[in-house]
């Protein structure tokens, strides 16, 4: 059976789900969630802190993951560490097992639940995927060589195709393609037209893009994402059928399966990202066919 990384380089269509680690030690819910999608997903990210809120790491979740026979994207943001801790996560993480790697800038401390922490950002995404490749060809960032057998990473960043501009969003997307990514996940999708232009404009790279797929809970989180969330556009059509959906968690997954379906033959993968519905991504994955 194919892993993540061999279905991504044979040009495979992929779908990869999310999880985000507990406030707190219990990862019984977590990884009941998990099993919820066993065999139906290529991959399953772990969240570094996201939106900066304090939780379990997301390197000891990917590791239970693995223990238990998932496939897990470590993600590593760049936020909280400094260039010797990101190095030594790295290093941690290959050590366990753990191949797939997301890197990230990550959100600003302010945004999260402890807002006086001290935001490090010593290096940033670009940067944190060239010190992999050359962990990989077994020296550190002082050109220090690596005991032993050197880390192999299946490295991975993001990208927005709903940027404005989109030709600064797209030069940094070669930048991290230049330092070493092999595939990008993307900011939540829902606009197809405006995908269709960033692929366009992207296409000459043959860069696997697995498309981001945010379930929507509510009109009020439609809108509040196109009010603050930088190049997230929900269309109004979307937002008047939650508005009006008596049921609201289908109207949700009969939107997301209708952009899966249509956005299936442009990119070579969809994320989704349940945001706390991690039960009903079964269902998102019936409802399209995957």
């Amino acid at each position: 059976m194919m892993n993540f990384q061999e279905k991504i380089l044979l040009g495979q269509f992929v779908v990869t789900s999310e999880i985000g680690p507990p406030k707190g030690i219990e990862t019984k819910i977590l990884l009941e969630d998990a099993q919820l999608i066993r065999g139906r997903v290529d991959g399953i990210n772990v969240t570094d802190l996201q939106s900066s809120l304090m939780r379990l790491g997301s390197l000891a979740v990917s590791f239970q993951l693995k223990q238990k026979g998932f496939e897990p994207i470590y993600q590593l943001t760049c936020r909280d560490r400094n260039r010797l801790a990101l190095q030594s996560d790295l290093l941690s993480a290959a050590a366990l097992g753990i191949k797939n790697v997301l890197i990230l800038t990550g959100d600003h401390t302010t945004s999260g639940d402890h807002p006086e922490a001290k935001p490090v950002f010593d290096l940033d995404s670009v940067q944190l995927l060239q010190v992999a490749k050359r962990l990989e060809s077994g020296f550190d960032m002082k050109q220090n060589k690596l005991d032993g057998a050197s880390p192999e990473f299946f490295l991975g960043a993001v990208v927005n195709p709903g940027a404005d501009p989109l030709d600064l969003q797209i030069m940094k997307m070669e930048k991290k393609i230049d330092a070493g990514a092999e595939f990008f996940q993307t900011q939540a999708v829902y606009d197809i037209k405006t995908f269709e232009k960033f692929l366009s404009k992207i296409k000459h790279k043959k860069m696997p893009v697995i498309a981001g797929i945010v379930l929507l809970k509510s009109a009020g989180m439609a809108r509040y994402m196109n009010k603050n969330v930088a190049g997230i556009f929900v269309p109004e059509n979307l937002i008047k059928e939650m508005e009006e959906a008596k049921d609201k968690v289908a109207q949700s997954i009969d939107i997301a399966s209708r952009l899966i379906k249509e956005l299936k033959p442009f990119c070579q993968g969809v994320h989704i990202m349940p945001i706390g519905w991690n039960n009903i991504v079964p269902r998102v994955l019936d409802a399209s066919g995957l």
